[in-house]
């Protein structure tokens, strides 16, 4: 596939070629990939997608455009800036005559379209490079144009989509065409300070100047199937074919490995995403009450805590160590509906997003946006997979490539003003050589620190295993829940355990499991609301229990939606702040002294008011005299 391809880019590139690309109806009679026949396929003919082998061919800037907005809805605007080709740096004809044949082949102006259009019925600004005009390369105009493109959507606080196709850079333009990557960079930095979202599409193939300044930026990535990309020039990237393996490097496929890219999605689907993905950049913060008959079913089992501190209405720890280590199995269960469960049955229209931009996708965290009712959240979950994926997640261990995820997601969702819906299942972070060289401790640090820092209302629900600062990373939130029979520890119970009581046999060691759960964690402060479970456990009845959770978290959410967002991180701090006071020393002697300090107060306003009574008595009259 590649060699074919490679032929049909390289004699495009050709200065000897004056016939566009994939515009001769004998030229896209087969397909360029698995030269299947293309002409009677109406897949080919409305997305120029191979019906075989599901290989995407070229579009124009205009089909692109017109394959995902309402009908009749596109406005092209800034249509009459054309080049002058006043730079030319070599020996060949000047600039200008180059562009006014490929204005004539192609009926463009420049290699880009922009303008503003309906999706879904929900407006944004559009652009569109087309491959046809100079490979779609960064030049003077299409710089000017797209930094006009960003700054009407920042100026009418407007999203902007952007279809990227792109081969090589105007060489003739120099370093005036390199400046272009600067003047993009600054548009697309002044759109998002104004809190307002950059999707960008990336078709085959996106490489060179376009690709670092354009396309990295955008906040979701989205690229087509079999797509080549890259910050290597096109020419540059076809010539190693003979001694790398393209696919394994160059493509969409390869750069969703490495987490370069959200998803990989067909042509045909792009409008659909795009929709949602409109919708819920659109919504606010205002409470959107969803009606649930179950709403009635979540119960605060734990109350008050008359109990005690290591224990519960009069309970012992060691009365609790049996529930404790049930609570335990439970929570480990491997029936247990893990988060991609719950998501699929409580939450609708969920957009998953991949990678963390810098090295990988790990899939022990799932992260995207999507509705819970009628509210546009983001979500971030543990995930621990089932059977043949729990391996490749790692029993929901975290690598620092999952919390620098779980970071990106925090800031797209921030940045719309989302709120913010964790889903805590993990025994802890992954602990080797690689999780280490990676930074596994930075990443869970600023990961809590953007927990901290949420603009937008936060809820943390623990649905199986809590285990250390692994489940901490996600769980600093204004709510905290917590299913009935999940638990929240230090570590695994079982390792902390024989960490604590090494003298002892192993039989007693594991009859004392070190593990807190829902109830004893209700009592000590650290989680809000449990959550109840069907009878069975929520493994045995995961449709109930996923009721239960998602009635829970509506009703949660209607409740921090009512609050002053601007107040969320410091009340958030302060609910934190009383965590482990209730016997320290501190809080004991703060308490002596300013009992103290009442009774030396009180006994010297009764002295006041005595003296005083004692000063009108003497200035009384003698009646006598």
């Amino acid at each position: 596939m590649v060699r074919k391809l490679t032929e049909r880019l390289m004699s495009f590139l050709s200065d000897q070629s004056e016939t566009p690309l994939l515009t001769d109806e004998d030229e896209i009679e087969y397909c360029l990939s698995c030269s299947h026949k293309l002409i009677e396929s109406e897949l080919y003919q409305i997305y120029r997608v191979c019906p075989s082998c599901r290989f995407h061919h070229n579009l124009t800037a205009r089909e692109h455009i017109d394959a995902i907005i309402d009908e009749g809805s596109f406005r092209e605007f800034n249509k009459a800036i054309i080049s002058t080709g006043s730079l030319s740096f070599s020996s060949r004809p000047p600039q200008r005559k180059k562009l006014a044949r490929e204005q004539r082949l192609t009926g463009l102006t420049e290699a880009v379209v922009t303008g503003k259009c309906l999706i879904g019925g929900q407006a944004a600004i559009i652009l569109s490079l087309d491959f046809r005009f100079v490979s779609g390369s960064l030049g003077g105009i299409v710089g000017e144009k797209v930094a006009l493109a960003f700054e009407r959507a920042t100026r009418t606080k407007l999203p902007v989509i952007a279809f990227i196709t792109s081969g090589r850079t105007i060489v003739k333009e120099n370093i005036m065409s390199t400046m272009q990557m600067a003047k993009v960079t600054f548009a697309i930095n002044d759109l998002a300070s104004k809190g307002l979202p950059y999707v960008a599409i990336l078709g085959n193939p996106t490489t060179g100047h376009i690709y670092s300044s354009l396309a990295r930026p955008a906040d979701i990535i989205i690229a087509e199937p079999q797509a080549l990309l890259g910050l290597a020039p096109l020419k540059g990237q076809l010539s190693d074919q003979d001694h790398i393996d393209v696919n394994n490097t160059y493509t969409s496929s390869a750069y969703m490995s490495r987490g370069m890219v959200d998803r990989i999605e067909d042509r045909e689907n792009i409008r659909n995403l795009l929709s949602v993905f409109l919708r819920i950049a659109s919504s606010t913060m205002r409470p959107k009450r969803t009606s649930n008959s179950k709403m009635d079913n979540i119960a605060e089992l734990s109350q008050s805590n008359q109990g005690g501190h290591l224990g519960l209405n009069g309970q012992t720890l060691e009365e609790l160590w049996p529930q404790s280590w049930n609570a335990v199995g439970i929570s480990r269960s491997s029936d247990r509906p893990t988060s991609l469960d719950h998501i699929k049955r409580g939450f609708t229209n969920f957009i998953e997003l991949h990678g963390d931009r810098l090295y990988g996708d790990d899939p022990s965290i799932v992260a995207g946006l999507g509705f819970i009712g009628n509210n546009a959240i983001g979500i971030i979950g543990h995930e621990k997979g089932h059977e043949l994926t729990a391996w490749q997640r790692r029993g929901g261990r975290t690598m620092p490539e999952g919390y620098r995820k779980a970071q990106r997601l925090m800031s797209l969702a921030g940045k719309l003003r989302l709120p913010l819906i964790t889903l805590i299942d993990t025994p802890g972070p992954y602990y080797g050589r690689e999780s280490e060289e990676r930074g596994i401790g930075d990443s869970i640090a600023s990961t809590m620190s953007l927990m901290a820092q949420y603009p937008a209302p936060t809820i943390a629900a623990v649905i199986g295993e809590g285990g250390s600062e692994g489940a901490l990373a996600l769980g600093i939130a204004d709510r905290v829940m917590m299913l009935e029979n999940a638990r929240y520890s230090i570590t695994i119970p079982v390792s902390a355990a024989e960490t604590l009581h090494s003298d002892l046999p192993k039989e007693e060691i594991y009859t004392e499991p070190l593990t807190l759960t829902a109830r004893e964690c209700r009592e000590l402060g650290i989680i809000d609301v449990i959550i109840r479970e069907p009878v069975d456990g929520a493994g045995r009845h995961p449709d109930e229990a996923s009721v239960y959770l998602t009635g829970g978290l509506q009703h949660e959410l209607n409740i921090l939606l009512k609050r002053n967002s601007y107040r969320l991180p410091r009340n958030r701090y302060r609910k934190y702040r009383k965590i482990g006071e209730y016997s320290s020393y501190f809080k004991i002697a703060v308490a002596a002294e300013a009992s103290q300090l009442q009774g030396f107060v009180t006994r010297g306003v009764r002295l006041m008011r005595k003296r005083r009574r004692a000063g009108k008595i003497s200035q009384k009259p003698d009646k006598s005299s």
